[in-house]
Protein backbone atom coordinates (compact mmCIF):
# COMPACT_ATOMS: atom_id res chain seq x y z
CA UNK A 1 0.00 0.00 0.00
CA UNK A 2 1.34 3.24 -1.06
CA UNK A 3 1.89 6.41 1.83
CA UNK A 4 -1.62 7.94 0.51
CA UNK A 5 -4.19 6.55 2.31
CA UNK A 6 -8.35 6.83 0.60
CA UNK A 7 -8.68 6.22 -2.83
CA UNK A 8 -7.40 8.65 -5.47
CA UNK A 9 -10.11 11.48 -6.29
CA UNK A 10 -11.31 11.21 -2.75
CA UNK A 11 -13.32 14.27 -1.49
CA UNK A 12 -13.02 16.87 0.65
CA UNK A 13 -13.55 14.66 4.17
CA UNK A 14 -11.10 12.19 2.79
CA UNK A 15 -8.34 14.05 1.96
CA UNK A 16 -4.65 13.05 4.07
CA UNK A 17 -1.08 13.35 3.72
CA UNK A 18 1.45 10.79 3.37
CA UNK A 19 1.77 9.14 6.60
CA UNK A 20 5.32 7.96 6.18
CA UNK A 21 6.37 11.70 5.27
CA UNK A 22 4.41 13.19 8.54
CA UNK A 23 6.15 10.55 10.42
CA UNK A 24 9.34 11.05 9.04
CA UNK A 25 8.44 15.03 10.16
CA UNK A 26 8.06 14.21 13.53
CA UNK A 27 10.66 12.08 14.51
CA UNK A 28 13.75 14.46 13.13
CA UNK A 29 11.68 16.89 15.72
CA UNK A 30 11.24 14.77 18.79
CA UNK A 31 14.41 14.43 20.89
CA UNK A 32 15.33 10.63 20.36
CA UNK A 33 13.66 9.45 23.78
CA UNK A 34 10.34 10.13 22.70
CA UNK A 35 8.06 8.48 20.71
CA UNK A 36 5.04 9.09 18.82
CA UNK A 37 1.91 7.01 19.02
CA UNK A 38 0.09 6.24 16.05
CA UNK A 39 -3.32 7.73 17.33
CA UNK A 40 -0.87 10.91 17.88
CA UNK A 41 0.20 10.81 14.73
CA UNK A 42 -3.17 10.61 12.52
CA UNK A 43 -4.05 13.31 14.64
CA UNK A 44 -1.16 15.66 13.78
CA UNK A 45 -2.30 14.73 10.00
CA UNK A 46 -5.80 15.51 10.37
CA UNK A 47 -4.91 19.10 12.11
CA UNK A 48 -1.91 19.51 9.35
CA UNK A 49 -4.44 19.08 6.57
CA UNK A 50 -7.30 20.61 8.39
CA UNK A 51 -4.66 23.78 8.10
CA UNK A 52 -4.45 23.28 5.25
CA UNK A 53 -8.10 23.48 3.86
CA UNK A 54 -8.03 26.51 6.43
CA UNK A 55 -5.56 28.69 4.80
CA UNK A 56 -6.25 27.66 1.12
CA UNK A 57 -9.97 28.45 1.59
CA UNK A 58 -9.18 31.58 2.91
CA UNK A 59 -6.37 32.50 0.60
CA UNK A 60 -8.79 31.50 -1.97
CA UNK A 61 -11.66 34.49 -0.86
CA UNK A 62 -8.87 36.63 -0.85
CA UNK A 63 -8.13 36.06 -4.51
CA UNK A 64 -11.75 35.84 -5.52
CA UNK A 65 -11.65 39.61 -3.88
CA UNK A 66 -9.10 40.71 -6.18
CA UNK A 67 -10.93 39.20 -9.15
CA UNK A 68 -7.86 36.63 -9.52
CA UNK A 69 -8.10 33.42 -10.82
CA UNK A 70 -4.68 32.26 -9.35
CA UNK A 71 -3.53 31.93 -5.36
CA UNK A 72 -0.58 33.77 -5.03
CA UNK A 73 1.83 33.48 -2.36
CA UNK A 74 0.84 36.79 -0.93
CA UNK A 75 -3.08 35.49 -0.68
CA UNK A 76 -1.24 33.01 1.33
CA UNK A 77 0.05 35.30 3.16
CA UNK A 78 -2.96 37.42 3.77
CA UNK A 79 -4.92 34.41 4.75
CA UNK A 80 -2.30 33.76 7.60
CA UNK A 81 -2.76 37.12 8.89
CA UNK A 82 -6.95 37.15 8.54
CA UNK A 83 -6.71 33.86 10.56
CA UNK A 84 -4.64 34.64 13.55
CA UNK A 85 -1.36 32.82 12.18
CA UNK A 86 0.86 36.45 11.91
CA UNK A 87 3.46 34.62 13.90
CA UNK A 88 4.10 32.25 11.05
CA UNK A 89 4.30 35.21 8.15
CA UNK A 90 8.20 35.91 8.71
CA UNK A 91 9.01 32.46 8.17
CA UNK A 92 6.88 31.87 5.82
CA UNK A 93 8.15 34.92 3.23
CA UNK A 94 11.83 33.94 4.37
CA UNK A 95 10.26 30.50 2.65
CA UNK A 96 9.30 32.58 -0.14
CA UNK A 97 12.80 34.73 -0.51
CA UNK A 98 14.41 31.54 -0.62
CA UNK A 99 12.61 29.76 -3.20
CA UNK A 100 12.39 33.16 -5.57
CA UNK A 101 16.05 32.84 -5.62
CA UNK A 102 16.31 29.05 -6.00
CA UNK A 103 14.17 29.94 -9.27
CA UNK A 104 16.55 32.79 -10.41
CA UNK A 105 19.69 30.63 -9.53
CA UNK A 106 18.44 27.84 -11.76
CA UNK A 107 17.30 29.98 -14.92
CA UNK A 108 20.88 31.85 -14.56
CA UNK A 109 22.80 28.05 -14.89
CA UNK A 110 24.34 28.41 -18.50
CA UNK A 111 24.38 26.53 -21.43
CA UNK A 112 27.37 24.44 -22.58
CA UNK A 113 27.26 25.79 -25.67
CA UNK A 114 27.34 29.74 -23.97
CA UNK A 115 30.04 28.39 -21.26
CA UNK A 116 32.53 26.78 -23.68
CA UNK A 117 33.28 30.35 -25.23
CA UNK A 118 33.24 28.94 -28.39
CA UNK A 119 31.13 30.23 -31.78
CA UNK A 120 29.14 27.54 -33.67
CA UNK A 121 31.44 27.57 -36.66
CA UNK A 122 34.27 26.31 -34.41
CA UNK A 123 32.01 23.79 -32.02
CA UNK A 124 31.54 21.94 -35.36
CA UNK A 125 35.11 22.23 -36.53
CA UNK A 126 35.69 20.68 -33.77
CA UNK A 127 33.31 17.91 -33.45
CA UNK A 128 33.95 17.23 -37.25
CA UNK A 129 37.40 16.80 -35.99
CA UNK A 130 36.52 14.38 -33.54
CA UNK A 131 34.37 12.26 -35.79
CA UNK A 132 37.29 12.01 -38.48
CA UNK A 133 39.50 10.76 -35.94
CA UNK A 134 36.81 8.01 -34.10
CA UNK A 135 36.67 6.95 -37.68
CA UNK A 136 40.20 6.75 -38.44
CA UNK A 137 40.61 4.67 -34.74
CA UNK A 138 37.89 2.62 -36.03
CA UNK A 139 39.36 1.70 -39.16
CA UNK A 140 42.79 0.71 -37.96
CA UNK A 141 40.83 -1.43 -35.28
CA UNK A 142 38.91 -3.77 -38.31
CA UNK A 143 42.87 -3.80 -39.91
CA UNK A 144 43.91 -4.70 -36.62
CA UNK A 145 41.62 -7.27 -36.21
CA UNK A 146 41.98 -8.97 -39.52
CA UNK A 147 45.78 -9.80 -38.77
CA UNK A 148 48.24 -10.02 -41.71
CA UNK A 149 47.06 -11.54 -44.95
CA UNK A 150 48.64 -15.24 -45.74
CA UNK A 151 46.80 -15.57 -49.18
CA UNK A 152 49.17 -13.32 -51.90
CA UNK A 153 47.31 -10.38 -53.63
CA UNK A 154 45.29 -11.31 -56.11
CA UNK A 155 47.56 -9.25 -58.82
CA UNK A 156 51.06 -10.91 -57.76
CA UNK A 157 52.31 -13.54 -59.88
CA UNK A 158 52.18 -16.78 -57.99
CA UNK A 159 55.75 -18.26 -57.67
Amino acid sequence: MSDREGPSGAGDDELTLPKATVYKCIQELLPNELTCSKETRDLIIECCVEFIHMISTEANDICEKESRKTISPEHVVGALKLLGFEDYVEEVQDVLKEHKQQLKDREKKVSKFEASGLTEAELLAQQESLFNAARLRAAGARSSESGPSTMAPPDSPEE
